[in-house]
């Protein structure tokens, strides 16, 4: 993410985080959303995009001339990319008043955030990236817009198969969200009876202290590498593994983010494929992408994959709450039957599953191949 486009989603999320950015209509129901998302540290390329996707459609639905006698406050603190401060910052939404918890950035965060709302009996929606056992019957408040990290991990993994290889690694950094990945990963080994990791390593979160990792799985010889792990950490692993002569292939989980890895990598991201779970952000044939890109078109912001997705996961959560009715006083339970009922829903040609379990049967996953100028080819 360019210094400029960083510097302008903080200052527009900034007016987020104060407060609603327009004039409450007389009369008008207010509906709060809570996110914690890491505005700053490890994964806040991903959260500035992902959080100012959410903006984006909130600030559009608000904006409409035809209002449905409602609008949304999307109030956003920023976790750094903590846990624990997820956590806090969830509690402190929902005494606020916030009316459900939404888009929580990160496993460790997710997981956090989704104990508070069980606690606090509260709705917790469309987390990033959180771990697979929120998708269980355990979790009736816990509502997902994006594929499991073991989709995603099959994929990987039959994609691998398809090609013959075999003799697969994988590189996770060492919090809740790479041993998920590792794990879901050994599992989609398991379940396509293929033979088990040759090698396994973690790294710290983003960081670029990879030599062990480089030197532990090289020596296994993998013919493909899978990445869980967030930019900084893919793209340090990636270019010390070619420099010590490693040919092979690497993947990875969406979560890695192409606009930042392509700006820690440069031309060095040739080759390299990520999984999506959205649309391309370009591909204006489709209905949801077209729109979001009408609305970014009056906004400060580029597209991303993250961005839309942000937009996406705030688009669906407006659907539930028309589907759900919207009285004089906020309904919890008929918002959480409304979610409970959108499992093949098309958000503009593309469809979300919001009880999926761990398979997801609705949703398509891409894995696409990122060419040295930063291009995506499918």
């Amino acid at each position: 993410m360019s210094i400029r486009r960083r510097t302008a989603l903080a200052a527009s999320l900034a007016l987020a985080v104060a407060g609603p950015v327009w004039a409450q209509a007389k009369n008008q129901k207010k509906i709060v959303l809570g996110q914690s998302v890491p505005l700053t540290g490890a994964a806040s390329e991903i959260g500035l995009a992902f959080a100012a996707g959410a903006k984006l459609y909130v600030d559009t639905f608000n904006g409409q001339k035809n209002s449905p006698g409602y609008q949304f406050e999307l109030r956003q603190l920023d976790d750094g990319y903590v846990p624990a401060r997820a956590g806090e910052n969830a509690k402190k939404l929902l005494a606020d008043g916030a009316d459900l918890l939404f888009g929580f950035v990160g496993t460790g965060s997710a997981d956090a955030g989704a104990n508070v709302a069980t606690a606090e009996n509260a709705i917790f929606f469309a987390p990033f990236a959180a771990a697979d056992t929120l998708r269980d019957a355990k979790h009736p408040n816990v509502f997902h817009v994006r594929p499991s990290l073991a989709d995603e991990a099959l994929k990987m993994v039959r994609h691998c198969a398809t090609l013959g290889q075999t003799r697969i690694a994988v590189l996770a950094e060492d919090d809740a969200m790479g041993r998920a990945g590792l794990q879901a990963v050994q599992e989609a080994l398991a379940e396509q009876k293929l033979a088990p990791l040759v090698a396994s390593a973690f790294v710290p979160v983003n960081s670029d202290k990879v030599d062990n990792a480089v030197a532990t799985i090289t020596k296994a010889n993998p013919q493909a590498i899978i990445q869980v792990s967030l930019f900084n950490s893919t793209a340090a692993f990636i270019r010390k593994a070619r420099k010590s002569g490693y040919a092979g292939s690497f993947l990875n989980f969406s979560v890695v983010g192409i606009d930042p890895l392509f700006t820690a990598l440069g031309k060095e991201i040739g080759g390299v494929v990520v999984s999506q779970v959205v649309p391309s952000p370009k591909s204006r044939a489709t209905p949801i992408v077209k729109e979001y890109l009408a609305a970014i078109d009056n906004s400060d912001q580029t597209p991303s994959y993250e961005s839309l997705e942000g937009f996406i996961a705030a688009k669906t959560m407006a659907e539930a709450v028309k589907r759900a009715g919207v009285g004089t006083k906020f309904d919890k339970a008929a918002l959480q039957r409304a979610m409970s009922s959108m499992t093949d829903y098309d958000v503009g040609g593309f469809r979300i599953n919001l009880r999926a379990g761990v398979r997801d049967s609705v949703r398509a996953i891409d894995l696409v191949t990122i060419t040295p100028d930063g291009k995506v080819v499918r």
